[in-house]
């Protein structure tokens, strides 16, 4: 099978695209034809190990899994003989989240794992996208932050695919939402629900003398030393990005003020569940899959460029011979 190969921490150059043996699966898993993946920032982080951390985790001189990749949906095509919920000619989604692969033409998961059907309507495309951003924001939002209908939220990068997703996800738990991004992408941020947009070339947030409960930084640009002044008492600043200095933020915070500083490594928790709950929001129209571009396999380090540019709207896929369904 064909997959993209990443021996060593890089530019995109080091995406490689080889031929690789096609995975077996075992008696507990299913083997998954992937019709659709995603490249999100997350994917760019870890293809160059920054921040340095990343090398702790996964490798700390090269890539521990040298096939890239979390989110996807496909079809499956084999089953092991203990699988009991899924049949070949499922089209389902999903993200492997510790063991990546999804950079490939197959991937084997465990049954048990965050794998779960699509909704009836979606495509591949949209499938993938809602396990990017959707299952994050999530996480992020509705676990975390424990959003409440209510409150105020602000939502740093809300054109992003985890912003993005935040948007509609904080509209839907009742929340008032501020989305911060371009002028450019500001009509956009409004269509998918937020009540105000702050274009960040022109006023900041941190600055402004507006307070909230949550402040979500869906892209990692602001610090909570940033942004303390702009949360309300009690309130959460969360962040995507899994630094030091957020580390010893939330071990600080833990013990000392109000105010709280909280990462969470999103795809550890998460569970089918979710992927359900998502898939029901999508089928009753209460949130859309937002695609900005979709590229080929062969085009993984072009994709990888765009998402480092930071302009994207919404998830970046990449497709496996054509858009199905």
């Amino acid at each position: 099978m064909r997959a993209i190969v990443c021996t060593k921490y890089g530019t995109p150059e080091v995406l490689q695209l080889t031929e690789v043996a096609k995975p077996t699966p075992k008696d507990n898993e299913v083997r998954i034809k992937l019709h659709a993946a995603i490249v999100t920032p997350s994917d760019c982080a870890f293809r160059k190990a920054d921040p340095f951390i990343i090398r702790l985790m996964y490798g700390l001189r090269r890539p521990k899994h040298t096939i890239l990749g979390v989110e996807f949906a496909g079809e499956i095509d084999a089953v092991g003989k203990r699988v009991t919920s899924f049949r070949s000619g499922d089209r389902v989604s999903g993200i492997s989240p510790t063991t990546f692969g999804a950079y490939a033409e197959y991937v084997c998961l465990p049954e048990a794992g965050t794998l779960a059907k699509l909704p009836i309507h979606a495509s591949y495309e949209e499938a993938a996208g809602l396990c990017d951003g959707g299952l994050t924001a999530l996480i992020f939002l509705r676990d975390t932050a424990r959003l409440q209908r209510g409150q105020k939220i602000l939502i740093n990068g809300a054109s992003g695919s985890v912003g993005a997703y935040a948007v509609q996800l904080a509209k839907y738990f009742g929340a008032e939402v501020t989305g911060v991004c371009s002028s450019a992408n500001a009509a956009f941020v409004k269509s998918l629900g937020a009540d105000r947009v702050i274009d960040y070339t022109q006023e900041d947030f941190a600055k402004s003398g507006q307070t909230y409960d949550v402040i979500f930084d869906a892209v990692g640009k602001r610090s909570f030393s940033q942004c303390r002044g702009a949360l309300s008492a009690n309130g959460v600043y969360l962040t995507t990005v899994p630094s030091l200095g957020i580390m010893f933020q939330m071990l600080w915070t833990s013990k000392i003020g109000s105010k709280k500083a909280r990462f969470t490594a999103s795809g550890l928790q998460q569970k089918k569940e979710n992927l359900a709950f998502l898939a029901e929001l999508f089928e009753t129209g209460q949130m859309k899959a937002v695609i900005d571009r979709c590229y080929p396999l062969e085009q993984m380090a072009e994709a990888h460029r765009y998402v480092e540019t930071g302009r994207k709207k919404g998830n970046v896929v990449i497709t496996f011979g054509g858009r199905e369904r």
